[in-house]
């Protein structure tokens, strides 16, 4: 697979600048990947984290990067260091891994692509605060104890700030980006399957027009 043109890396935490919403994006053709990204950015959201649970996942990173230079994509579902190395060739500026892995952080530093590691317990993200992060992916969110959780961590781990993901729709976004250790949510909603099938772009872009608009976190 060539290199895309993918320009610099993006810290994490500074995705967050970008609108509240980070959507987690799993395709399955390729050729879906511009229109798909097009109608995200048109809707005013540039942040996308295409997973890589299906084959064609790595493709459309490359296709984005190459293609829609507005967008800020990054791979998620990181689990090997392998999948570092894919990604980072593939054109990702950003990776985001379901959960803590030394092993995978260890690869993303070696390669330059900036990491948002992802925990779902208060073990891994002392794990996680003590290799260097402080900005980390709750998942999965709504499983693992939902936004009472966070209110939770917010004392001991008063350093520490959140994307939560997993089980978040529209209408509890609100809900967890008004915790003060929250600085984005992650959210599937933005590209249903059936819109994907339907190849109804206008529908992508009128979901990331509506979670433009909700409240920003806290800064």
């Amino acid at each position: 697979m060539a290199v895309a043109d993918r320009g610099a890396p993006f810290e994490p935490i500074d995705l967050a600048g970008f609108g509240p919403v980070i959507p987690v994006i799993v395709i399955e053709r390729v050729e879906h990947a511009v229109p798909m990204a097009r109608a995200l950015v048109e809707g005013g959201v540039r942040v996308l984290e295409v997973t890589l649970r299906t084959a064609a996942a790595l493709g459309a990173i490359e296709a984005i990067a190459r293609e829609v230079p507005e967008a800020i994509v990054g791979a998620g579902t990181l689990r090997h260091a392998g999948d570092v190395q894919a990604a980072r060739s593939a054109g990702a500026r950003f990776g985001v891994s379901p959960g803590y892995s030394a092993a995978v952080a260890a690869a993303c530093r070696a390669s330059g692509l900036p990491l948002l590691p992802g925990v779902a317990t208060a073990s891994e993200v002392m794990q996680a605060a003590d290799d260097g992060y402080r900005f980390l992916k709750f998942f999965p969110a709504s499983a693992a104890g939902g936004p009472a959780m966070l209110k939770a961590w917010a004392s001991p781990f008063a350093d520490i700030v959140f994307c939560p993901t997993g089980g978040i729709g529209v209408d509890s976004a609100p809900g967890w980006l008004a915790l003060p250790n929250v600085r984005v949510v992650g959210g599937s909603w933005l590209t249903p399957a059936d819109a994907f099938l339907a190849q109804d772009w206008a529908r992508i872009r009128q979901l990331a027009q509506g979670a433009s608009a909700l409240s920003r976190p806290p800064a």
